[in-house]
C-alpha cells in the first residue's frame, strides 16, 4: 500500500480535544506549508457537545474580542477533510485501542481541566472554591450548571496572581448592566445580580515583579465602572532581588506591571460600591471557620533566591488573619490522565519530546502518538501561545510521516469510525449539530442585545443539535 497522504490513502489523524490547541493543530495539518498535494483527514473528538474549549468555557464573558479567535477555528472546521464529533469521550465511548487501530496518528489536546490545590487546613470548607469551577459555572459549562456559589458575604478573597484571578475579581465587581450585555450564563447572571460582596482582596505570594497577569488584564482592572482598585504603597516597594531580576532579564511585562501597580498605589477610594485590593507577599496558611469559611490566616513573605537561582517567596514568622465569607483558589490549572495514555503525575502532563508522546518504560517516542497545548507543556501562556506549540508538534508528525514512523492502522477509513460511533455513541454531535446549537444560542441572545444565550446542560445542547427546525 502507498504511504498515507494520497487520494487513495489519506493521512488519517484523530485529535482528542476541541480547544484552541486542537484547532491550531488541525489547521496546520489541513493546510501544511509547502505540501499542497498532501491529503489529510482530521477527526476531532470532544467530551462536550460544543467545540472551542476554554475560548467558550474559560474566557471571561466581558472579553468578546478574545473569543473572536473562534472565527479562525470555524474556518478550519469548514475545510475539506475535517469532521467534529462532540459528546464523545475517550475512556467512555472510545478506547485508546479504538483510535490507534483506525488512525495513522493520534493527537491529545485535552488541556488541563482541574485546579491545583493549596494543601492547607480548611481548604475543603464550604465557601472555599476552585476558581476553575467558578469560571466554568459563569461560562455555562454543563458540568457546573448545578453548582452553588454564595455571594452574600461582604468580603471575598482570591488567592493567585494570574489572569484567571483577575477575571474572578472583575466578574465579582462588574455591575449588572455590564454583565447583561455579555454571554454570561443566565443562571450565573441571576446570582451575580444579587452579589453582596463589597471588597475583593487578591493575594499574591510573591511580589509585584513576579505577578503572572498580563498588562492589559491589570490595566482594565483600574477602569471598573463601580469598583475602586487599591494597592498599599508599601506593597509596591520592589526588593533589591526583584529589581536586579527585572533589569537583568529585561522582562517588559513585569516592568510594566510594576509601573501600573505603582500608579494604583497613589489612588484613593472614590466612593464606588466595591473595591478591589491587590496585595503581595502574603500566602494563606489556613482557611478557618465553623463548617464554612469565616477567615483566612496569612503568612507574610519575603523574596529570596533558591538554590537553583530562582526568586521564591520565603515565609516569615509574621501572621495576620483576614475575615472573609468566600475564598477562590486560583493558583493554576492541572491536567488529568487519559485512559491508556502515559501521564506524568508530578507535572500533570503527557510526557513528550517536542510533542511526541514518550513511553515511560523505554523513554522513547511512541509511534504515531502526539500531544499539544496545556496537556503537553502545562497551563501557561495565552490562547495564541498554542499556535506555535501546535505547529511544533505537527511539523514533527509530518517528519515522522516522511520517514515511515506513523501507525499502521487496521481500519483507516471514515466508515470504520462512523460505524463505531453509531454503535457506541449514537447521540454524538457533528459540526452541523454544533452549528445548530450556535444558531439557537445567537437567536436567543439577539432580542436582548447579547452575543448569545448559552445552553448550559447536555439535554439542552443535544436537543438543539438534533432540532429538525434548525437544519
Amino acid at each position: 500500500m502507498t504511504a498515507p497522504g494520497t487520494d487513495t490513502n489519506p493521512l488519517r489523524v484523530a485529535i482528542v480535544g476541541a480547544g484552541p490547541s486542537g484547532f491550531y493543530a488541525a489547521g496546520h495539518l489541513l493546510a501544511p506549508k509547502g505540501r499542497p498535494d498532501l491529503v489529510v483527514e482530521v477527526d476531532m473528538f470532544d467530551r462536550l457537545p460544543t467545540p472551542w474549549g476554554l475560548v467558550r468555557g474559560g474566557v471571561a464573558p466581558d472579553h468578546p474580542n478574545i473569543k473572536a479567535v473562534s472565527r479562525v477555528f470555524e474556518k478550519t472546521a469548514a475545510r475539506p477533510g475535517f469532521r467534529f464529533f462532540g459528546n464523545v469521550e475517550l475512556g467512555r465511548d472510545l478506547s485508546h485501542d479504538d483510535l490507534v487501530s483506525r488512525y495513522h496518528a493520534v493527537i491529545y489536546a485535552v488541556g488541563a481541566e482541574t485546579d491545583k490545590r493549596l494543601g492547607i487546613p480548611g481548604e475543603d470548607l464550604a465557601g472555599s472554591v476552585a476558581a476553575t469551577e467558578f469560571v466554568a459555572w459563569y461560562n455555562g459549562h454543563p458540568d457546573y450548571r448545578s453548582h452553588d456559589f454564595d455571594l452574600g458575604c461582604k468580603r471575598a478573597i482570591v488567592v493567585g496572581n494570574g489572569n484567571v484571578a483577575m477575571d474572578v475579581a472583575r466578574m465579582l465587581a462588574l455591575t449588572p448592566a455590564e454583565l447583561e450585555r455579555t454571554d454570561v450564563a443566565d443562571h450565573a447572571l441571576e446570582v451575580l445580580r444579587g452579589n453582596a460582596i463589597e471588597e475583593i482582596v487578591v493575594l499574591g505570594r510573591r511580589g509585584p515583579a513576579q505577578a503572572a497577569f498580563t498588562n492589559p488584564e491589570l490595566l482594565e482592572l483600574g477602569e471598573m465602572v463601580d469598583a475602586d482598585v487599591l494597592v498599599d504603597p508599601r506593597d509596591v516597594v520592589i526588593d533589591e532581588h526583584s529589581t536586579r531580576s527585572i533589569e537583568h532579564d529585561g522582562d517588559l511585562t513585569a516592568r510594566r506591571n510594576v509601573e501600573i501597580l505603582a500608579g494604583y498605589s497613589e489612588r484613593r477610594p472614590t466612593g464606588k460600591r466595591r473595591r478591589i485590593i491587590l496585595r503581595f507577599l502574603v500566602s494563606p496558611v489556613a482557611i478557618v471557620g465553623d463548617g464554612r469559611v469565616e477567615a483566612v490566616e496569612l503568612a507574610h513573605n519575603e523574596i529570596g533566591w533558591d538554590k537553583d537561582g530562582v526568586l521564591r517567596a520565603v515565609r516569615t514568622e509574621r501572621r495576620e488573619t483576614l475575615a472573609a465569607g468566600i475564598v477562590f483558589r486560583s493558583i493554576g490549572y492541572r491536567g488529568v490522565a487519559l485512559p491508556g495514555v502515559p501521564f506524568d503525575e508530578r507535572r500533570a502532563t503527557i510526557p513528550n519530546l517536542e510533542g511526541r508522546v514518550i513511553d515511560p518504560q523505554t523513554q522513547t517516542p511512541m509511534r504515531g502518538e502526539y500531544t499539544v497545548g496545556w496537556i503537553k507543556r502545562g497551563p501557561s501562556g495565552v490562547i495564541g501561545t498554542n499556535k506555535k506549540d501546535a505547529h511544533e508538534t505537527i511539523d514533527n508528525l509530518l517528519a515522522d510521516l516522511d520517514r515511515g514512523a506513523l501507525l499502521d492502522p487496521a481500519q483507516p477509513t471514515l466508515e470504520a469510525v462512523d460505524a463505531l460511533l453509531a454503535e457506541r455513541r449514537p447521540d454524538h454531535v457533528t459540526h452541523a449539530g454544533w452549528q445548530a446549537i450556535d444558531r439557537a444560542e445567537r437567536a436567543a441572545g439577539e432580542p436582548h442585545g447579547r452575543p448569545r444565550v448559552k445552553l448550559c446542560s447536555f439535554e439542552e445542547l443535544l436537543a438543539a443539535a438534533y432540532d429538525p427546525a434548525a437544519s
